[in-house]
């Protein structure tokens, strides 16, 4: 499935302690009341293999929040202090088996300090991200 998709990424390690969810979705072959031929996992009552339709992958991931004193020090010196602590917060995320951070930026400096970011080897995904409270 992943690979008839193109969307031109690797399938990611599915073993991954990352991974904290894995559903799918199997096509039995026999349609519901309603007309249709998906099914839950496991309540097919045929014998044969049913067919994976679809699957969702739940990965953690982790968001980065910048909060500093717009008052405090120098513009250089806190920008020193937010390369030591990006190099911080890069190991910590590290040690604790994460495979990458995300940074939301308010539009206001998302711009400006965008650039900076990138400097500094983060990358803005094409990707459009969109998010759901659970």
């Amino acid at each position: 499935m992943h690979a008839t998709q193109g969307f031109g990424y690797p399938l990611p390690d599915l073993d991954s302690p990352l991974f904290v969810s894995k559903l799918v979705l199997e096509e039995d072959g026999e349609a519901d009341a309603m007309g249709n031929s998906e099914t839950p996992t496991g309540t097919h009552a045929r014998t044969e293999r049913p067919k994976l339709a679809m699957a969702v992958l739940l990965r953690l991931t982790a968001e980065a929040y910048l909060l500093h004193d717009p008052a405090a020090g120098t513009p250089r010196s806190r920008w020193q202090n937010f390369l030591a602590l990006q190099d911080a917060a890069r190991n910590s995320a590290a040690a604790r088996g994460l495979d990458d951070v995300q940074a939301f930026l308010p539009p206001r400096v998302a711009r400006s300090f965008g650039r900076r970011l990138t400097r500094l080897g983060w990358t803005r995904d094409p990707w459009d991200c969109f998010s759901q409270r659970v």
